[in-house]
């Protein structure tokens, strides 16, 4: 197998925890592949790995580059996506990635360029792991490790997942999502794509239950959920209730969006803040089965290392 070339881009915050990004960068040679750009793993201006104009060349130079990388992988999220989406070159960047097997991966704050991405460029990107907590991780999780190749790998993958909902569904369309905050602080621009007929994926980190519930309400109130075959419920970590919440949490946001706006809500899905995460092909044509407490997604059409 030749070798993968991997090139960091460092749209968000900066670097914070060294250690981690060193082991992810040692794994990732350790399993044959070529790393490049570690000049982001020192930048840092505030609360971002280096200006503005820097994290945007990131992105923007994968336009010009004299040759593409396999993966072009975020080394952290935070924020800081979102200042740069004025400025990314989208017409430069769907014609040199358009059609291309290179591998665009991110989750959290990289879902704001994801949308961008996908609404300007039509470009299928990934929601996959990150360099510092997941493949830096000082335990790395085998289950996401294995998922990520397998997806990396293959023009289409298959995934599965148990669920408490009690939905019966076969739905087709496109797969889109990422991290909830992001989603909803993008709806109304020109930075969020229309799908219509989707599967959308949403996940989230450190917002209480009621909070969830007003960001879901956005995407419902703003036509989004309506547009969509189904919504699948990622990891939402950290999402704990107060004491002046008397009972209500997640379970309670969650099933009053079930109810408001009368699509599928199908929970358990491995993606998000969690060590455990699958490889998600953003804008990929995918398949959502859900009987007898068992989900299965499976995608195809989206970007592939070359064998």
């Amino acid at each position: 197998m030749p070798e993968t070339r991997i090139r960091l881009i460092a749209p968000s915050g900066y670097p914070h925890d060294r250690a981690a990004m060193t082991r992810g960068v040692e794994r990732l040679r350790v399993a044959g592949c070529v790393v490049d750009a570690l000049d982001v793993l020192d930048r840092s201006e505030q609360r971002y790995a280096g200006s503005d104009a820097q994290r945007t060349a990131d992105i923007n130079a994968l336009a010009t580059l004299d040759a593409l990388p396999d993966i072009a992988l975020a080394i952290r999220g935070g924020y800081g996506a979102t200042r740069l989406l004025a400025d990314l070159h989208y017409d430069a960047l769907r014609e040199r990635l358009g059609g291309s097997n290179t591998l665009l991966v991110g989750y959290s704050d990289f879902t704001a360029l994801q949308l961008a991405l996908h609404a300007k460029s039509g470009l299928c990107t990934f929601s996959g792991p990150m360099l510092g907590a997941d493949f830096g991780a000082e335990a790395l999780s085998d289950f996401t490790w294995r998922h990520f190749w397998q997806t990396a790998r293959s023009p289409d993958s298959h995934v599965s997942w148990r669920t408490a909902s009690t939905t019966e569904l076969d739905a087709e369309g496109p797969l889109w999502g990422g991290n909830l905050a992001v989603l909803c602080s993008l709806v109304g621009t020109p930075y969020f794509p229309a799908i219509e007929g989707g599967i959308l994926f949403v996940e989230d980190v450190g917002e209480p239950p009621f909070r969830i519930e007003r960001l879901l309400y956005q995407l419902h109130l703003s036509g989004v959920l309506g547009r969509q075959r189904a919504l699948l419920l990622g990891d939402f970590s950290q999402c704990r209730p107060s004491g002046y919440d008397n009972g209500y949490g997640l379970a309670d946001s969650f099933g009053q969006i079930r109810t408001a706006s009368g699509i599928p809500v199908i929970d358990g899905l491995p993606t998000g803040h969690e060590p455990d995460k699958f490889t998600l092909p953003f804008g990929a044509l995918a398949r959502l089965r859900v009987g007898a407490g068992e989900a299965q997604l499976s995608f195809s059409g989206y970007p592939h290392l070359s064998p």
